[in-house]
C-alpha cells in the first residue's frame, strides 16, 4: 500500500476524466456520481496519509514511461500541503459545478477535462522529480485550456488563445532549465538539493531566472500576468478551480520546490537571487492591488487580487527565513480559502442575479444574505481582519521580514493591506448599505450553489481561529519547515 497509495489517489481523478469524455450528453446522474465519488474517494485517501505522513511515513512510487524515463510519485509533507487543498476544494467545486451547470449541454467534455485538471494538479504535487514535475506541469496546461474556451465563444477562445502564448514559452523556458540543469547534475529528485559544483555561479543564476520565467507565468508574476485576468471569460467553476486550486497554484508550488529541492535556501543566498525574486513578489502584489481597483466587474477585479495575493506565497519562499516560510506555504492554503469563496460568490450573483460588474451589488446584502456573508468575510479574510485566514498569513510574512532583516516587506505588506480595502470594502458597502434598484433580482433558492461557499467562507474564519492547532494549515506548515525546510 505504501507505493500503491500515490497511483491510487492519482486515479481518482483520472479514471473518472477518462470515463466522462465518452458517457451521452444525457447521463447527468452516472457522470455526477463518477465525479462525486472520485472526489470524496480521492479526499479519504489523502486524509489517511495526512495521519501516516504526520507519523514519519514515507510513500514512494516509480513507473517506468519508456527507457530511461521514470514517472516518480514522492508523497512529502509539502506535497500533502498542496493536494489536500487541491482534494477538498475540488470536491466543493464539483458540487458547485453540477449546481451551476444544471443540465447544459457539452458538460461531459466539461467534466471530463475538469477531472483531467485535478489528476494533474494531484500529479504535480506527488512529483518526485524534475522530469514528472514538468510532465504534470504540462498536462496542466493543456487541460485547463478547454475549460477557459468552454463557452466557445469569441471571448473564451481569445482568452485561451492568450493563455497558451503566455504558458508555451513559459514551457520552453522550464524545460531548456531542467535540460541545462541535469545535464550537469543528472536527474534531480526532490529529497535534497543536487551537488551544483560543476557549474559556474553565472550559469546557476542563468538556470535560476528560466526556472522562475518558467513557472512564474503560472504564478502569474509580473510582467507574466497577463492570461489570468482574460480568463475571467471561463465559467465561474473554471474561474474557481484556476485562482484557487489548480494553475495559479501550480504555479507559486513550483517556486517553492525550485528554491528549496533543486537549488536549496543556502545556494539561492549565495547567488544573489532571492533578493531579487522577493522584489519581484513584491511588485507584483502592489501592481494588482493598484489594478484591481481599476476594475468595473466583480471577475476581473477578483482576478487581479489573485494576481497580488498569489505573490505572498513567492514572497514567503523567496525570502528564504523559517517564519516567511511558513507565511507563504500557509497563505497557498488560506489564499485558496479565500479566493475560491469570492469566485464562488460572484458566479452565484451572476447566475442568480444577472450581476456581474460593481454597480450590481447594491443592496444585495438583504436579498442574497447567506451569499454576501460568505463574500463579506472572504474579502475581509483578504484585507487581513483578524483572526483571520489573511491575517495569519500577513503576521508570519511580516515575522519572516524582520526575522531575515528585510523590514522594506513589511511597508510592501501595509501598503498591500491598505489596497486590498479599497478594492473591498466599497463592494461590502454597496452590498449591506445602498438601496437595491427598484427592478434587482436575486434569490437563492439552490443549496447545492450556496453550500459549497458556506463551507469555504466558514473555513477562512475556522482556519484563523483554530491556528494554534496542530492539525490546522499554519500547524502542518511549520511541520514542513521543521521537518527539513528550515534554511
Amino acid at each position: 500500500m505504501t507505493a500503491a497509495l500515490p497511483v491510487l489517489i492519482l486515479l481518482t481523478s483520472l479514471i473518472p476524466a477518462g470515463v466522462t469524455f465518452f458517457l451521452p450528453q444525457d447521463r447527468h446522474l452516472l457522470r455526477n456520481t463518477l465525479n462525486l465519488g472520485g472526489a470524496v474517494l480521492k479526499l479519504a485517501l489523502i486524509v489517511a496519509m495526512l495521519v501516516a505522513v504526520g507519523g514519519g511515513a514515507v510513500y514512494e512510487v516509480a513507473l517506468p514511461l519508456a527507457p530511461g524515463l521514470v514517472l516518480l510519485l514522492r508523497v512529502d509533507e509539502l506535497a500533502l500541503l498542496f493536494v489536500s487543498l487541491s482534494a477538498t476544494l475540488w470536491l466543493l467545486t464539483t458540487i458547485y459545478a453540477i449546481a451551476y451547470f444544471g443540465r447544459k449541454p457539452e458538460l461531459s467534455r466539461f467534466f471530463g477535462f475538469f477531472s483531467l485538471c485535478v489528476a494533474a494538479t494531484t500529479g504535480l504535487a506527488l512529483s518526485g522529480s524534475l522530469i514528472s514535475f514538468f510532465l504534470f506541469f504540462e498536462l496542466l496546461t493543456l487541460s485547463t485550456w478547454p475549460l477557459v474556451a468552454h463557452k466557445q465563444d469569441g471571448a473564451s477562445l481569445k482568452a485561451a488563445r492568450s493563455y497558451l502564448l503566455y504558458a508555451l514559452p513559459g514551457s520552453v523556458a522550464l524545460l531548456w532549465a531542467i535540460i541545462w540543469l541535469e545535464s550537469a547534475t543528472g536527474p534531480v529528485l526532490f529529497t535534497e538539493p543536487p551537488d551544483l559544483g560543476a557549474l559556474d555561479p553565472w550559469a546557476l543564476r542563468a538556470i535560476f531566472a528560466l526556472f522562475i520565467l518558467g513557472v512564474g507565468v503560472k504564478a502569474a508574476l509580473v510582467p507574466l500576468h497577463g492570461w489570468l485576468p482574460a480568463a475571467m471569460a471561463a465559467p465561474a467553476p473554471v474561474s474557481a478551480l484556476l485562482h484557487a486550486v489548480a494553475v495559479v497554484k501550480a504555479g507559486a508550488f513550483g517556486v517553492v520546490r525550485v528554491i528549496y529541492d533543486v537549488f536549496g535556501a543556502a545556494t539561492v543566498a549565495a547567488l544573489g537571487v532571492g533578493v531579487p525574486l522577493a522584489v519581484l513578489a513584491s511588485i507584483t502584489i502592489l501592481w494588482g492591488s493598484v489594478r484591481a481597483l481599476q476594475q468595473d466587474e466583480i471577475k476581473k477585479r477578483l482576478a487581479f487580487s489573485t494576481v497580488s495575493q498569489v505573490s505572498y506565497i513567492v514572497l514567503g519562499a523567496a525570502l528564504a527565513g523559517p517564519y516567511a516560510m511558513i507565511g507563504g506555504l500557509v497563505h497557498l492554503i488560506h489564499q485558496g480559502l479565500m479566493k475560491i469563496t469570492l469566485f464562488f460568490c460572484a458566479g452565484i450573483y451572476d447566475e442568480r442575479a444577472g450581476v456581474k460588474r460593481i454597480e450590481g451589488l447594491n443592496g444585495l446584502g438583504a436579498r442574497m444574505p447567506w451569499t454576501s456573508t460568505c463574500f463579506s468575510l472572504g474579502a475581509l479574510g483578504m484585507i487581513g481582519l483578524p483572526p483571520m485566514a489573511g491575517f495569519v498569513s500577513k503576521l508570519y510574512l511580516g515575522l519572516g521580514a524582520v526575522e531575515v532583516g528585510a523590514p522594506w516587506v513589511l511597508a510592501v505588506l501595509a501598503g498591500s493591506t491598505l489596497l486590498n480595502a479599497a478594492y473591498f470594502l466599497p463592494l461590502l458597502y454597496r452590498l449591506w448599505f445602498l438601496p437595491a434598484a427598484a427592478d434587482a433580482e436575486g434569490d437563492e433558492r439552490a443549496p447545492a450553489l450556496v453550500g459549497p461557499a458556506v463551507v469555504t467562507a466558514a473555513g477562512t474564519v475556522g482556519v484563523g481561529l483554530l491556528a494554534a492547532s496542530a492539525i490546522s494549515p499554519l500547524g502542518w506548515a511549520s511541520l514542513i519547515v521543521t521537518r527539513g525546510y528550515a534554511p
